[in-house]
């Protein structure tokens, strides 16, 4: 009966335009489903939030995210979508925009659209600059109009070339939720005036974020790796199976003192989520059929690059609770304090939990992984998590300086191979010296971050957990809805999360430049 009442309310909502009722009944269909099959344990972990499945369907039969080998699409063309190998950028462009609507996610609209500069580049032979920019941003204003999600995720860069330039000059333009963009730097191949340009962006409108290129493809084989949906790191030709997240506030709550957390309470509900892992995976990989799809055998993507994510959130709280810290006063935020991302000894513990959680992960086989194990992840939230912090990061409104705040978190980095993020809000004041922006994020890339993400506080595209709305769009969210899939997450998040709340810091100038040598 409550699902009748709630397949009622969707198609009643008059937010919501037929395409959005679609997926939302969608949603309700698949968690009508009798759930697999659990044991009481975990159902108990479960149903009292310590243990969550991310709602991607009570049996799932297709991946969290997919990254399909675009160029070798491009090069080979496809027999299963009558298509022959692209020859020009048109034609490129026209096969990517037909097969990203047949590259599934648990979005239902590709998290995942290519190393674009790298995948674009052999079709542009021959054309000038700015035929070069009318097709692109043709191309773009497509993707944001048809495929209206902020999850959608373009990759460019570490090398300079006219796509990537192109990309970064469109983005500024246009000013989209979507798609999200990730800049690859790396210090032996990127020069600063790229790098300069995509921090430029990011004062203009917030993206792009900007990935430590070294990090992530030392974490991968040859083949390589791919950032998807918010910054996700994963296998190329592969993906995400599934993304379990375990709650390390409601751990902590359960644990009689920090020995005893990481003796005993811990490793139990490490395991408690491997056997969810295990249960979710397996269903796909040997039940739903989702890989005889034509993606597998057209080698766009291969099983076995494909792992399952295991993701934390609540680490601030965590700390906090372990170590008997009082409820954190918004008054004295720049005053000494024994709070998480503001003391020493808090900040190591968060990193010895950090550690701990790396070591379970990379010793607890599963069956379905990369190189048969799950790879760690600093959950980025959603949209209905409250009182609880993202991932690793710093309670929003009581974040510290720009230069605290990253060398409080650097230390993480190193453990959460498929993705941490933290978000730095700067002060307005940034746009009159990007120079600064530049040189923070290539100070946090040099102590070790993966990701390097601002947003600037006067701009009205901001990112939520990573994705990206606009704050003009949530306003108007309740009276007139929205044409883009996450608006109503953004406006959720806004009401449950903080978000809003997050302090923008002045960055120094005299800080700036030295501390990229740090």
């Amino acid at each position: 009966m409550a699902s009748q009442d709630n397949f009622a309310k969707i198609i009643r909502d008059p937010n919501l335009s037929p395409k959005q009722k679609s997926n939302y009944l969608a949603l309700e269909a698949e968690a009508s489903l009798t759930y697999l099959s659990i044991s009481p344990e975990l159902t108990q972990a479960k149903s009292t939030g310590v243990i969550c499945d991310m709602f991607e369907g009570h049996a799932p039969f297709k991946p969290r995210y997919v990254l399909p080998d675009y160029a070798k699409f491009l090069q080979n063309g496809s027999t299963y979508l009558e298509l022959s190998a692209a020859q020009d950028l048109d034609e490129a462009l026209n096969a990517l925009t037909i097969i990203y609507h047949h590259v599934p996610s648990v979005t239902s609209i590709p998290v995942y659209l290519g190393q674009l500069d790298e995948v674009l580049l052999p079709y542009c032979q021959g054309l000038d600059e700015e035929s070069i920019y009318r097709k692109i941003k043709l191309f773009w204003i497509m993707l944001d109009r048809t495929l209206p999600d902020a999850f959608m995720h373009v990759n460019i860069g570490p090398t300079d070339n006219i796509v990537c330039r192109t990309i970064l000059r469109v983005d500024a333009e246009l000013k989209q939720i979507a798609p999200n963009l990730t800049f690859m730097y790396d210090p032996s191949v990127t020069p600063d005036e790229l790098l300069q340009l995509a921090a430029n962006n990011i004062c203009e409108c917030s993206k792009p974020h900007i990935a430590n290129y070294p990090i992530h493809a030392n974490s991968y084989d040859d083949i390589g790796f791919g950032i998807v949906s918010c910054y996700n790191s994963l296998p190329l030709a592969g993906g995400a199976n599934t993304l379990v997240r375990l709650n390390l506030k409601e751990v902590a709550l359960k644990a009689h003192s920090i020995s005893d957390f990481f003796d005993n309470i811990l490793p139990k509900y490490c395991r408690l989520t491997f056997e969810l892992i295990e249960a979710r995976s397996k269903f796909l990989h040997e039940e739903s059929n989702f890989f005889n799809s034509f993606l597998v055998k057209e080698g766009l993507i291969e099983e076995s690059r494909f792992a399952p994510m295991f993701g934390i959130y609540g680490m601030a709280e965590a700390v906090n609770i372990l170590q008997g810290t009082p409820e954190f006063s918004e008054d004295n935020i720049d005053k000494p304090s024994s709070h998480y991302g503001h003391n020493a000894a808090a900040n190591e513990l968060g990193h010895k939990i950090s550690k701990a959680l790396d070591a379970i992960v990379k010793s607890t086989p599963v069956t379905y992984g990369y190189h048969g194990r799950a790879l760690l992840h600093s959950q980025g939230g959603i949209s209905i998590d409250k009182e609880i912090t993202p991932g690793v990061r710093i309670p929003y409104g009581t974040e510290p300086n720009p230069i605290a705040h990253i060398q409080a978190l650097a230390e993480h980095h190193q453990y959460y191979t498929s993705g941490i993020s933290d978000i730095l809000t700067i002060d307005e004041t940034i746009k009159s010296n990007p120079q600064a922006m530049m040189q923070l994020c290539k100070g946090a890339l040099s102590l070790g971050f993966r990701e390097f993400t601002a947003n600037v506080a006067s701009n009205d595209l901001v990112r939520v957990t990573g994705y990206m709305i606009k704050l003009s769009d949530i306003a108007t969210f309740k009276q007139a809805g929205s044409r883009t899939n996450t608006t109503s997450l953004g406006f959720d998040a806004a009401a449950n999360t903080r978000i809003l709340e997050r302090q923008p810091r002045v960055i120094a100038h005299e800080q700036s430049p030295s501390y990229a040598t740090d």
